[in-house]
């Protein structure tokens, strides 16, 4: 052993003699002669069947220089010293004698805030051989942690995805061969991981994710509610490849990480939304690794749960048929998590994204599988959320949860076989009804629930569904009532109230008093705005009907001051924003349906016209175009049942802003605006002195003819007809103003008619017309 010993040290002088010129070349200024002798060095050792001891010898003298190539300005130099460093630690069998320099070489090129290596391609090499050093040296890298991970943080950031994919690779083998050291300083990958997780490289999003696993399983686990959100919406991948490697990685946590009991209400989830998964492989994947967990747990907790093990089973009645009972073990999770899972699933049940709230709702009903009667210990939460689904505009969700069809199955039953002596429940079976109708978004489930409706007053001996209500009418509004200050756009409550004020008819009008406080307290201007617009479009359409909806009694006509007041107005106060704009568009609708409908008088719109016309006007401004055409119309029909008895001072407030509505974008509006202007001079009466308001009506003139010019021909008709029509108010002053415009050369034609018809007006009222 000595004489081969001492051989291969001879061996190795011998090598290291040849390449003493190639060495010296190294420090050349020519790049020809650097890259010849580096080419030379790697065909002299690495290229040749040289025995590991000499290698190492060999290695041991040519690690120096090889590492400060790394540095040269030639590509190829550097290409060639990583080659040939990888290839003396991959043979060697002792590569760890090289990290003391090696390390800072590496953390010098790859670990610093600016990229030291130009090169992707060769930044990969050096981050394979960086993999490969960690395979064959493992513990002995300990004294560098530092290095390595400041190497890692900036190279899964790197430019290069291929880069980001080996250090993927390089932080899970190093977690593996250092879990005793690794969890120092794992937290400081979580945030570039995190960086790279959602890359548009498939297989990068799936290094990516697997890198995690192995971070978080060998750390702290303080970075856990970081991650975790990322890797929920990489269940949403388009990838099946990203989505399995989510499932896998969540599922070793669950059963390998040391503080998984701590993170069980975080990790349950995310593992059984993938059992609903399109992909059939990951489905059972997802089911396989939850089978391990729940027997997993269920062999931990054994003395805990041993009664249950004995005699809880058989599955409960009425269990799903065709569904596999879940173990126990995994029962048992969920139900001890399952109050921590239900609020965050009533939040996410409601997501603004469609494949959120379809997950969701999946999960729900997998979660409901597992808890069984459990669950009702969260039943006020739980049907909260599924109320919401149920409205859901997205098919999947509802049919996630959907129990609809067999409540109506139960009350039909009930009709059929107890008939009259329903009434004891009529009201509750009323409420189960209204409610069905409510949350359905099948035509032919609320139709059916319509029939039972009949049904349930036919049995009682009623003569009609108006009948059925009257008997109801006074709890029904207090059952709503009860909730009012908790309502929002999900809240079922407002859809219930739709469909008994709609299917009640006439009958909602005998009980205005109990009705008009509900509006009150869930239309406040504060309170959620889409529920808010969602109500007042209902109330628009019941109000052009008043006589045979809100006021058939005649009662509603003593509130609608007060609905005006305390309701309407208040919502049509400017804020910002879309949705804001959009609720002040539906008080607008229901303004106008109001007035159109009849249910307020002249006398009590004169008692708030100040207050009222002022927000009409406000509204003339709004961006929208629906807001403006409603304000416009809402103003001409106030125009119309007040005009006559409004101050001077009131009127001369409203025509300027009419005014501006004739350079509207919309020629809709402009159309209703010019109708607006003919009523304003139809409601000019003997108390508006023409003398006293000669600059007003200058003004209306002035602005007026400006659109006898307009392209649009019936636009030009219409201005005028408006202004024969102002021609009795004031004819001098506006024979005035169309001789200056017809001087200026413009509208001969319609002038020419103007003055004609001015001077056609009785003689009373052109005497002071100069000629």
């Amino acid at each position: 052993m000595a004489a081969m010993a001492a051989g291969d040290e001879h061996a190795a002088s011998e090598v290291l003699r040849g390449l003493a010129r190639h060495l010296n070349c190294l420090n050349e200024d020519n790049k020809a002669t650097r890259k010849r002798a580096l080419e030379l060095i790697k065909r002299e050792t690495v290229d040749k069947k040289l025995s590991s001891s000499v290698l190492q010898e060999v290695f041991s003298a040519l690690l120096k220089p090889l590492l400060k190539c790394l540095s040269d300005p030639m590509e190829r130099c550097r290409e060639t010293a990583i080659a040939t460093i990888t290839e003396f630690i991959r043979c060697v069998p002792k590569p760890e004698e090289s990290l003391p320099y090696l390390m800072p070489c590496l953390a010098q090129r790859l670990g610093e805030k600016e990229i030291q290596e130009p090169a992707e391609e060769l930044r990969l090499s050096a981050v394979e051989m960086l993999t490969l050093t960690v395979e064959v040296c493992g513990t002995q890298l300990a004294p560098y942690l530092t290095e390595m991970f400041n190497i890692l943080q900036r190279t899964v950031v790197d430019p290069f995805p291929d880069v980001k994919r080996e250090s993927c690779k390089c932080t899970v083998i190093f977690a593996k061969c250092l879990p005793e050291h690794f969890h120092m300083q794992a937290e400081s990958l979580a945030t570039p991981l995190m960086q790279t997780i959602a890359h548009q490289h498939s297989r990068v999003r799936v290094s990516v994710i697997e890198a995690t696993g192995a971070v978080i399983q060998h750390s702290t686990g303080k970075n856990m509610d970081d991650v975790l959100s990322h890797l929920a919406q990489r269940l949403f991948d388009d990838s099946p490849q990203v989505r399995k490697a989510v499932t896998a990685v969540v599922g070793d946590w669950l059963l390998h990480m040391r503080d998984r009991y701590s993170y069980f209400h975080k990790l349950i989830p995310l593992l059984l939304s993938s059992v609903n998964d399109e992909i059939p492989e990951i489905r059972l994947l997802a089911a396989d690794l939850w089978r391990q967990v729940g027997a997993q747990w269920e062999k931990e907790n054994e003395d805990d749960i041993k009664d249950k093990m004995d005699f809880l089973l058989t599955p409960p009645p009425l269990y799903p048929p065709g569904v596999e009972r879940p173990g126990l073990g995994c029962r048992e999770l969920v139900v001890r998590n399952l109050g921590r899972l239900v609020p965050a699933i009533t939040h996410d049940v409601t997501d603004w994204l469609v494949p959120t709230r379809v997950r969701t709702s999946q999960l729900l009903s997998v979660l409901l599988l597992h808890a069984e009667d459990h669950s009702t210990q969260h039943l006020q939460p739980l049907l909260a959320t599924l109320y919401r689904a149920c409205t859901d505009s997205e098919r999947d969700v509802v049919s996630n949860v959907m129990y609809l069809e067999q409540l109506l199955a139960c009350v039909d039953v009930l009709l059929c076989q107890c008939e009259s002596e329903c009434g004891s429940v009529s009201l509750q079976l009323l409420q189960v009804l209204v409610t069905v109708q409510s949350l359905s978004t099948e035509p032919q489930f609320s139709e059916k629930a319509l029939e039972s409706v009949r049904c349930l007053g036919k049995v009682q001996g009623l003569d009609s569904v108006m009948e059925l209500y009257r008997q109801h009418m006074g709890q029904l509004l207090d059952w709503l009532s009860a909730s009012v200050s908790t309502w929002s756009s999900y809240s079922p409550q407002r859809l219930q109230l739709h469909i008994i004020v709609i299917q009640s008819g006439p009958v909602i009008g005998e009980f205005v008093n109990q009705l008009m406080p509900l509006l009150r307290g869930c239309l406040q201007p504060d309170r959620d705005p889409e529920m808010r617009m969602t109500i007042f479009t209902m109330l628009a359409k019941l109000l052009l009907d008043s006589g045979n909806t809100l006021d058939s009694q005649g009662h509603f006509r003593n509130e609608s001051e007060k609905f005006l007041c305390d309701i309407l107005l208040p919502n049509l106060v400017w804020h910002a924003g879309r949705t804001a704009a959009a609720v002040r568009t539906s008080v607008l609708s229901c303004l106008l349906a109001l007035l159109h409908g009849g249910a307020v008088t002249p006398g009590q719109l004169l008692c708030m016209e100040e207050k009222l016309i002022l927000q009409v006007l406000s509204a003339l401004e709004e961006d929208s175009q629906t807001g403006r055409l409603l304000a416009c119309r809402s103003l001409s029909t106030i125009l119309r049942l007040i005009g006559s008895s409004l101050h001077p001072e009131a009127l001369n407030k409203v025509y300027p802003e009419l005014l501006k509505r004739l350079d509207d974008s919309s020629e809709e509006v402009r159309g209703v605006a010019l109708q607006a202007l003919g009523l304003w001079l139809s409601s000019l009466t003997k108390d508006y002195n023409p003398e006293l308001c000669a600059p007003h009506l200058q003004f209306l003139f002035q602005e007026l003819l400006l659109h006898l010019d307009d392209p649009d021909s019936s636009v030009q008709d219409q201005v005028l007809e408006i202004l024969k029509q102002g021609s009795s108010v004031h004819p001098s002053l506006l024979k005035r103003e169309v001789k200056a415009v017809r001087d200026k050369q413009r509208s001969p034609l319609y002038c020419d008619q103007l003055l004609q018809h001015i001077s056609s007006l009785p003689t009373e009222t052109t005497a002071d017309c100069p000629e």
